[in-house]
């Protein structure tokens, strides 16, 4: 078995590489440049939250969701977030605690993205908010003329 401290440090190892290579990238760079302040801070707290995921601890005890809700990104930038995160969690971990963090990234990138797009734009794209109704179809599918 692997000393748990040697598993901490990939897992903060594993963050700051996560973010590297996000702030390197065009669309999560000026995400995390506009949302992240105090990155020491937030490396910590994140690090914390992968110590509860991938080893069990119990450092995190926040809901990861609900700052995300406050951001401002489009749809695509999940695919970008799981590019970085697979690519820092291969380098990082071992094997087995990768294969953990990454499959617990894919579900939350899914539930994430359900939760923040759960519209269907005019484009046939993930929106935030309904489509706007036009004039005339206010009443429609509800007894309305």
């Amino acid at each position: 078995m692997t000393d748990p401290t040697d598993r901490e440090a990939s897992i903060e190892w594993m963050v700051r590489r996560f973010y590297e290579l996000g702030l390197a990238d065009a669309v999560l760079g000026p995400i995390f440049r506009a949302a992240i302040h105090d990155w020491e801070g937030h490396i910590r707290l994140v690090a914390d939250f992968w110590s509860r995921s991938i080893l069990g601890t119990s450092r995190y005890a926040g809901n990861p969701y609900a700052p995300h809700m406050r951001l401002d990104f489009e749809p695509e930038a999940f695919e970008h977030w799981l590019k970085a995160f697979e690519t820092a969690a291969t380098e990082s971990l071992s094997a087995e605690d990768a294969a953990r963090a990454i499959g617990v990234a894919r579900h939350m990138a899914g539930s994430y993205k359900a939760g923040l797009f759960p519209f269907t734009g005019p484009d046939g794209r993930p929106a935030r908010k309904p489509p706007k109704i036009g004039k005339g179809e206010e009443g429609r599918g509800k007894g309305g003329a």
